[in-house]
């Protein structure tokens, strides 16, 4: 079949890569002048199976109302005249219900797991190469309350397949020596060894490459303009290329991985998804000293930071803003990563040198996101991964190509559907 993608993120590309692998002449489309130019340009880093637990967990509400109004807080609600936004809110109290928190958790897992091992493949079979790194993710936790919940939920992913084993703080240290200094506030962490780290963009621009090579056709610069139905069945895409000239493009299917974007145009379908922007920062710091930069991924629970070596940088990533669809640089936002991340490693890089980034995560309330067949027979989603698009990329791509192709997927798929039951 002739397929459209919608998007040339590291899912998109992806999927064009799986959808291409299983036969079918792919297209890209994307506004950007390339791949991997938005989300997927400067996140986390990590390969992280075991950060499967969502943001919506039973104490969420609570910590949620106690962050309100600071502007470094690691979830930062901007509360908006956006029914979407209200309407998220709303649904996201529900998934923190423990029962659907605990469901989410190990939706999320399965299809992380089915992912990293993917990638691995992925990379074997072709030798891409982005800067990554098999040595392990390692969460540290300072407070013993913190700890004493990732112990509970390390115990739900270990029973569901994750490697996630608790550590003291001298087995921390010995891990990733660069944290000695913090021993006295270390109270215990726990250690993912098959987890990984890379750089998601260097990884999406050279799969997009690979792709090319295989015949994959990626049309940069173009902007969507319409999506047009005829009865149950998208008909065409009407686009306007760099040059400004408009086109209508078609397709026997078409996959929506547009993001915190898709919204906007499914419901144009007749297709809602409750898919809202959360906004995420990052920090990318030239490594003056390898000896105290960390060399193991690390996570900082209690902070909503995760810490990814990227050959001679340093990527430090998180904290979350709902503020609508807003792309602009939170400078106190900024500040408060580099000081935490300062106070952890003072002499491990050129912090005056950061590069600031902040880019849209497209999050469901339960960070499931949706891989599926719609009621339009023609139409398929790749999108919603929130903050797991580079963990979930692989294994969601394969997923919507054994859909597309019409054939079971490898693992159940049905968390994953437009269908699944919402609140």
């Amino acid at each position: 079949m002739k397929v459209i993608v919608l998007g040339a993120g590291v899912v998109g590309v992806t999927s064009a890569w799986y959808l291409n692998k299983a036969g079918h002449e792919v297209t890209v489309i994307d506004r950007q002048s390339g791949a991997g130019l938005e989300t997927s340009f400067a996140n986390g880093g990590q390969i992280s199976v075991s950060h499967a637990e969502p943001w919506a967990t039973p104490g969420a509400p609570v910590q949620v109302l106690k962050w309100l109004g600071r502007e470094d807080a690691p979830l930062l609600y901007r509360l908006r005249a956006d029914p979407a936004q209200w309407r998220w809110g709303l649904q996201f109290l529900f998934e923190c219900l423990p029962w659907r928190w605990r469901r989410n958790v190990v939706d999320i897992l399965r299809l992380a797991l089915y992912s990293r091992a993917s990638l691995q493949a992925l990379r074997s079979d072709t030798g891409i190469a982005y800067d990554h790194s098999e040595r392990g993710i390692l969460h540290f936790y300072t407070d013993e309350a913190h700890f004493r919940g990732a112990l509970s939920v390390g115990r739900l992913m270990r029973e569901h397949g994750c490697e996630r084993e608790p550590k003291t703080p001298q087995e921390i240290v010995k891990l990733e020596p660069a944290l000695a200094q913090i021993l006295p506030q270390l109270v215990g962490g726990d250690y993912a060894s098959s987890d990984e780290g890379g750089d998601a963009h260097l990884f999406t621009q050279r799969l997009a490459s690979l792709c090319a090579a295989r015949g994959v056709t990626f049309q940069y610069g173009a902007t969507i303009e319409d999506i047009l139905r005829d009865g149950d069945v998208v008909s065409r895409v009407d686009i306007r290329t760099a040059g400004g000239e408009k086109r209508a493009v078609s397709a026997d299917a078409y996959v929506f991985a547009l993001g915190s974007y898709s919204p906007l145009w499914s419901r144009r379908l007749g297709i809602r998804l409750p898919i809202y922007p959360l906004k995420g920062y990052s920090v990318t710091i030239p490594i003056l000293d390898p000896d105290a930069a960390p060399s193991v991924s690390l996570t900082d629970d209690e902070h909503k930071l995760v810490f990814t070596r990227l050959g001679e940088r340093l990527r430090v990533a998180g904290t979350a803003e709902l503020n609508g669809y807003d792309t602009s640089v939170n400078a106190l936002r900024c500040d408060a990563i580099l000081r935490r991340t300062a106070a952890l490693f003072p002499l491990a890089g050129d912090y005056d040198s950061a590069l600031r980034w902040a880019g849209l995560r497209p999050a469901t309330p339960s960070n499931l996101p949706y891989v599926s067949r719609t009621k339009l027979r023609n139409l398929f989603l790749n999108t919603g991964h929130g903050t797991l698009g580079w963990t979930m990329g692989c294994g969601s791509a394969r997923v919507l190509a054994d859909l597309v192709s019409g054939r079971e997927p490898d693992i159940d798929a049905d968390a994953y559907s437009v269908t699944r039951p919402r609140a």
